[in-house]
């Protein structure tokens, strides 16, 4: 890969590769794989400085309210330079630990609802909006892309370092 993860939107657009976001948007794979995992399970991590499942589903689910707002204020030609947000600060004062897992899968589902549809209200010309958050200037597509690629990278350290 050209990108590494200290690359950010650029990584994870390269990690999704030329599948197409929609289709992740609206797979079930990882869901159903998500809830085949047990409440004890979801506390797992990997080594002590690393996430518990819990978090990073938690994380999945604010990183999508995070971009979504942000594509929103992009598709109404909003020019208010955006921040960008720091990922540990959000999971440091979380509760995703505290929560049923079920719980968590729960509010991760109803984002994903609320990003397909707004994904759906776009036309193929506000697709191609560009926006600026932080230091990234992208097209709201590319914004698709990127949390579909964000996502399918932390699916697969979940397959890798917590279920083996």
């Amino acid at each position: 890969m050209k990108y590494t993860l200290t690359d950010g939107f650029l990584y994870y657009i390269e990690y999704l590769g030329n599948k197409d976001y929609r289709q992740q948007f609206a797979s079930k794979e990882n869901l159903n794989l998500l809830h085949s995992i047990s409440e004890e399970k979801s506390t797992y991590r990997y080594a002590p400085e690393k996430w518990s499942i819990k978090q990073i589903i938690g994380h999945l689910t604010d990183h999508e309210r995070v971009m979504t707002y942000r594509m929103l204020c992009f598709s109404r030609k909003d020019p208010t330079l955006l921040p960008g947000y720091d990922q540990n600060l959000f999971v440091d004062n979380s509760r995703f630990d505290e929560q049923p897992f079920t719980q968590l899968l729960n509010d991760f589902e109803n984002v994903r609802s609320a990003t397909l549809s707004f994904i759906r209200s776009l036309s193929e010309e506000q697709l191609q909006l560009i926006g600026k958050a932080w230091k990234f200037e992208l097209t709201i597509e590319d914004f698709l892309r990127s949390i579909a690629g964000h996502e399918q990278h932390h699916m697969d350290v979940i397959k890798e370092r917590y279920l083996q």
